[in-house]
């Protein structure tokens, strides 16, 4: 069973960083083929949740306050699920810990996400809806999403 907490940064152990930086380069960068850069500096000023499986991290996300990626919106950001995870739906349960910690810490504040182009349907199930043209973001094609 996987259990989700989130953390402030300065609330993040070694290991959690360590663990959390190495998963979003196996699937961002290794996995997706795709060179960029990933510490943007908004770790510091971010919320991290965390999905272990025992010691194991397997799920990840960063929350960012309004005004950090987006002037009038909270942002969820470098959502990702180990390769070997993907198939238990925790991606889903990924995304409603999420929304549901941004309504408890930002009452009334609108979502809004970078995604990859290709996961509009799954992010749909979750009550965000495409705004705007699809972009390249790091070579990949991307959409602005927002929930209100």
């Amino acid at each position: 069973m996987v259990q989700f907490s989130i953390k402030k940064f300065t609330e993040l152990n070694i290991k959690e960083l360590h663990d959390a930086f190495a998963l979003r380069s196996e699937v961002f960068v290794v996995e997706q083929n795709c060179i960029y850069q990933d510490i943007d500096g908004k770790d510091t000023v971010s919320y991290h949740v965390l999905g272990k499986k025992e010691d194991t991290l397997v799920a990840y996300a960063r929350i960012l306050e309004k005004g950090v990626a987006y002037i009038d919106f909270v942002a969820i950001g470098r959502i990702v699920v180990s390769k070997d995870y993907r198939e238990a739906q925790l991606g889903h349960h990924l995304v409603r810990f999420c929304t549901d910690q941004i309504h408890a810490l930002f009452p009334s504040q609108r979502i809004k996400i970078s995604a990859q182009a290709h996961l509009e349907n799954f992010y749909n199930q979750h009550g965000f809806e495409k705004t705007g043209d699809t972009y390249l973001e790091d070579g990949i094609p991307h959409i602005a999403m927002i929930k209100q």
